[in-house]
C-alpha cells in the first residue's frame, strides 16, 4: 500500500498543472488560480488571507478565460449563477460549510446560525464563521451572502466595502452595517438588534 501511495503522489506531481490570472473588478484586484481542470482559488489581492500567486503557476489557460468571462458577466449584472468546475481544498467540516454556501442563491442571504443548523451542527456557529472566513473561492462560493442573525454585516476577506458592493449588486439594501432586501428596506430594525 505504501508503494501505491508513493506512485500516486509521483503521478500527481508530474501531471499537476497550476495556472493563474490577475484581474481587476468592481470590488478590487482578484487573483484566480486553477489546478488541473478546476478552480481552486479566487481571492482578493493584498488582503490578509490572500495566499498570492503560486511560484510554479503558469499564466493563463482556457479555464481561466472562462472564469474571467463569467465573473465579468456577473459583475455586469447579466449572470446570477456560475457554472465552473471547483476543487474546494480543506477539512471535511470546511468543505461541508463551503458546499452549504453554494446552496444560498443569488439575491438571498443566510446567517451563521442558519448555516450551522443546515449542516446539522447547530452549536458550531463560530466554527462555521471560521470556515467561511477561510473560503478559498470568494464570490463564486458566496461567503458574502452570510450575515449576522440580526441582519448585521459581518467580516469578509475582501473587506466590508466589497461585501457591501456585492450584496447591493445582488439586490440587497445596505445601510450602515445592516442588510435587507431592496424591496423591504432596513428601517424596521432596532439598534442593538
Amino acid at each position: 500500500m505504501a508503494c501505491y501511495r508513493c506512485f500516486r503522489v509521483k503521478e500527481t506531481t508530474i501531471n499537476h498543472r497550476i495556472h493563474h490570472l490577475t484581474m481587476d473588478s468592481p470590488v478590487g484586484r482578484m487573483i484566480v488560480v486553477t489546478e488541473n481542470d478546476a478552480l481552486t482559488r479566487l481571492e482578493f489581492s493584498g488582503r490578509p488571507h490572500a495566499r498570492g500567486i503560486p511560484e510554479e503557476a503558469s499564466v493563463g489557460s482556457l479555464l481561466l478565460n472562462e472564469v474571467k468571462r463569467q465573473l465579468e458577466t456577473y459583475f455586469s449584472g447579466a449572470l446570477s449563477a456560475f457554472d465552473l468546475p471547483l476543487l474546494l481544498q480543506g477539512t471535511p467540516f470546511q468543505q461541508r460549510v463551503w458546499q452549504a454556501l453554494l446552496d444560498i442563491p443569488f439575491g438571498a442571504t443566510s446567517s451563521y446560525s442558519c448555516l450551522a443548523a443546515q449542516i446539522d451542527r447547530p452549536a458550531a456557529v463560530r466554527a462555521v464563521g471560521a470556515a467561511n472566513g477561510l473560503n478559498p473561492i470568494s464570490i463564486i462560493v458566496p461567503c458574502h451572502r452570510l450575515i449576522g442573525a440580526n441582519g448585521h454585516l459581518t467580516g469578509y476577506a475582501g473587506g466590508q466595502a466589497a461585501k457591501r458592493w456585492l450584496l447591493r449588486h445582488e439586490g440587497h439594501r445596505v445601510e450602515g452595517d445592516r442588510v435587507g432586501r431592496s424591496d423591504e428596506g432596513v428601517e424596521g430594525w432596532e439598534d442593538g438588534g
